[in-house]
């Protein structure tokens, strides 16, 4: 079947994760940080992540934005920054104001221009979420901003993906859902949608019993993957 939806993971897809972290380090007084910012950077990414899926094994769900301070502190700390009270608020307000890949907003307009069905699908909660897309000024090219706090559960649950079909009464080889994720592209492979991993980092395909249809460098191709 053809498809007519295309869904989007926000953070590290869309929305470039290490904007916040890059841009406090290039801030006047901010040289110790400067030293760091990429471990931080990377820390902060991982443990988000990882606290998602801890806390949906073990059925503890909370929204986004104390995942995502819970993982700051622990990479604050693992840099030896954590005392620096200020340097955490200022990485946690800029997270609101993260910047879109270049790519981002001619791609989406593409998908818009051609018929498709946008939408992002996301861990984050909606405020974030809200605050980012306007930020990054992509709100003209999306239908929909769907979250996981709608089902109360992070990714990759599947009630998480059922949230696509819920929305645009499609079948699911109707959507391509598009990833910075492996492990997200992969098990919505498992789910029936057809999948872009956009690897950024050229990173090895994560082990798992399902594997990405696509894997890309950029999103610049997703409106030609779609239409084919």
């Amino acid at each position: 079947m053809a498809i007519t939806t295309c869904v989007f993971d926000a953070y590290g897809t869309l929305f470039d994760v290490a904007a916040a972290a890059r841009e406090a380090a290039s801030e006047p007084g901010r040289e110790a940080f400067a030293a760091h910012w990429m471990d931080v950077a990377n820390n902060w990414r991982l443990k988000q992540l990882q606290y998602t899926w801890l806390r949906a094994v073990a059925d503890a769900h909370t929204d986004f934005w104390e995942v995502t301070q819970n993982g700051l502190d622990w990479a604050l700390e693992a840099s030896g920054l954590q005392g620096d009270a200020e340097l955490r608020e200022r990485l946690l307000a800029l997270y609101w104001e993260l910047s879109a890949y270049p790519e981002v907003p001619a791609m989406l307009a593409k998908l818009k221009a051609a018929g498709f069905n946008t939408a992002i699908l996301s861990n984050g909660s909606p405020d974030m979420l809200n605050g980012a897309v306007q930020s990054a000024q992509v709100g003209e090219f999306l239908d929909d901003v769907l979250s996981v706090e709608d089902v109360g559960i992070f990714k990759p649950a599947a009630s998480v993906y059922d949230l696509v079909g819920k929305r645009f009464n499609c079948a699911k080889d109707e959507v391509l859902f598009v990833s910075s994720n492996g492990w997200d592209a992969g098990c919505a492979t498992g789910y029936g949608f057809t999948t872009a991993w956009v690897n950024r980092a050229g990173e090895p395909v994560d082990r798992l019993p399902w594997q990405p249809a696509h894997i890309l460098s950029d999103l610049t191709t997703i409106p030609d993957l779609a239409s084919a």
